[in-house]
């Protein structure tokens, strides 16, 4: 695999280490049903789905929700999730790979939007926190992008240059994190975008995350 002793990984959670994209689209399902909007395939939402996420639900509704809309919809969207997330795994091969890079001296960390009290106790479950530096997981209400988070997080990690930092996500907010920070990216199609928008990103993208691990030591300056 060639890797290089300086590359740190970024890893995102949601729809990379995570594989809950069966569990996002039954809780957006069973969120519009309850809001009154007609049920999404898989396909539709990779194909519509940006964030901030309120923007996502203009592309369905055809106008930004007002913030009272907002609230009630991302209530009812985390209710439904949290009750389905319980029973999703981790991404194929995610486990083996935390572990190796870590065996061999790589560092790696976790930056993601989900909220932090709920995250550390679900990477806590499936046993992966011991391979990651540090864990950050989104503080207070915000549902800003990604690249703010970001710029907190490799600050945390003393030590850690931009230019050997590597994201892998699922999403293209991850990809316009790692530019805002002078990092690169490496994105996978196992989460919540369509191949076709991630390309967009002018980025890596990989099927896997064995070769997303790959390219990112390849990548990397």
């Amino acid at each position: 695999m060639g890797m290089r002793k300086g590359t740190h990984i970024v890893w995102d959670w949601n729809g990379t280490l995570f594989h809950d994209i069966d569990a996002v689209i039954g809780a957006t399902n069973a969120a519009f049903a309850e809001i009154g909007l007609e049920p999404i395939t898989l396909e539709r939402y990779r194909d519509l789905y940006c964030v901030p996420v309120p923007l996502f639900y203009e592309r369905l509704m055809g106008r930004l929700p007002t913030e009272e809309e907002w609230e009630v919809m991302d209530e009812i969207f985390h209710r439904h999730y949290w009750a389905r997330a319980e029973s999703a795994g981790l991404a194929d091969g995610a486990r083996d790979l935390l572990a190796t890079r870590q065996a061999l001296g790589r560092t790696q960390s976790l930056c993601s939007l989900a909220p932090h009290e709920q995250l550390i106790p679900i990477v806590r479950t499936h046993g992966i926190e011991q391979h990651f530096t540090r864990v950050d997981g989104r503080i207070g209400g915000s549902h800003r992008g990604k690249a703010e988070h970001m710029v907190r997080h490799l600050a945390a990690l003393h030590g850690v240059a931009p230019e050997r930092v590597v994201v892998i996500g699922d999403a293209v907010d991850d990809a316009v994190a790692a530019a805002h920070v002078g990092a690169r990216a490496v994105l996978y199609t196992g989460g919540s975008h369509s191949r076709g928008s991630l390309e967009a990103a002018g980025v890596p993208v990989v099927d896997t995350l064995a070769e997303a691990v790959e390219a990112a030591e390849d990548i990397a300056a």
